[in-house]
């Protein structure tokens, strides 16, 4: 994990620096916090908040006061969901990109003045802080960024209808994001396609998802509740998950006529 990705990756950083400069196994570290290895491997990759009494027991068996309970605060009260982490690092080393995206336009399609709106509305509700918001648009940012490596990753995108009507902040913003949807269109590494409203109960999911494809051709597939995100690694129980998205490609408008329809509507926004 990057430390600087989120403050759980920067706690888990840290914890695995200390356990490696004493030599010990996670099990055995493990044994010392009173938990599993497994909840030790969990925290150190990021895939799980340090809780208050775990990052406590922490510095107990370190010695460090009370240096990791203060991280552990930081951690266990950012906007990134349990889980979404762990996802970033595989989607910045897959070969394809596959996505399906329900009400607004996918992060690695925004534009920063769109995902602000977006993030400003979530603080307007209370359900983040400004600074989770802020959080949240500078790794989104930085996930765009990360896909401009060389080779760059094959990434398809299918958006519901409903993801280019949603108004999102002000008609500058929303102009602003049509016209990198349709620059989008124009890599030759991307493919984008609109689920229109009349596709009905032929449209395979009704919640977002997204498949990776890695360089080795293994799949993972993410998904996401309101509380934490899944990452399905077996590529066996992805492959349903895959042909599905197959089967919505072929439903939904071509990208000629996905173009067509974004242009339509940024015409009537100038």
């Amino acid at each position: 994990m990057d430390p600087e990705e989120s403050p759980s990756a920067r706690f888990g950083q840290r914890l695995r620096v200390l356990r490696d400069e004493r030599g010990w196994t996670q099990d055995e570290l493990a044994s010392r916090l009173g938990c599993s290895g497994t909840h030790v491997s969990a925290v150190e990759t990021g895939r799980r908040p340090p809780t208050r009494r775990f990052a406590a027991s922490v510095d107990r068996a370190f010695g460090t006061g009370d240096r990791f309970e203060r991280q552990s605060r930081a951690a266990r009260h950012t906007a990134l969901i349990e889980g979404f982490p762990e996802y970033v690092a595989h989607e910045g080393r897959a070969a394809e990109v596959r996505l399906y995206e329900v009400g607004v336009v996918p992060g690695l399609l925004q534009t920063p003045e769109y995902a602000a709106a977006l993030e400003a509305d979530a603080v307007r509700r209370q359900a983040i802080t400004s600074e989770q918001a802020d959080e949240r648009v500078d790794l989104l940012v930085r996930r765009q960024t990360g896909l401009l490596r060389s080779p760059a990753p094959l990434i398809f995108a299918v958006l519901d209808e409903g993801c280019i009507r949603r108004p999102m902040g002000t008609a500058a913003i929303i102009e602003a994001q049509f016209t990198r949807l349709l620059d989008f269109t124009e890599l030759p590494n991307t493919v984008l396609q609109v689920a229109p409203f009349s596709m009905g109960a032929r449209r395979p999911f009704s919640l977002p998802v997204t498949v990776l494809t890695m360089p080795d051709r293994s799949l993972m597939s993410y998904a996401e509740s309101t509380h934490r995100g899944h990452l399905e690694r077996e590529s066996t129980f992805v492959l349903p998950i895959l042909a599905a998205y197959h089967q919505l490609q072929a439903e939904a408008l071509s990208q000629a006529a996905s173009v067509a329809m974004i242009q339509e509507l940024r015409k009537g926004i100038s």
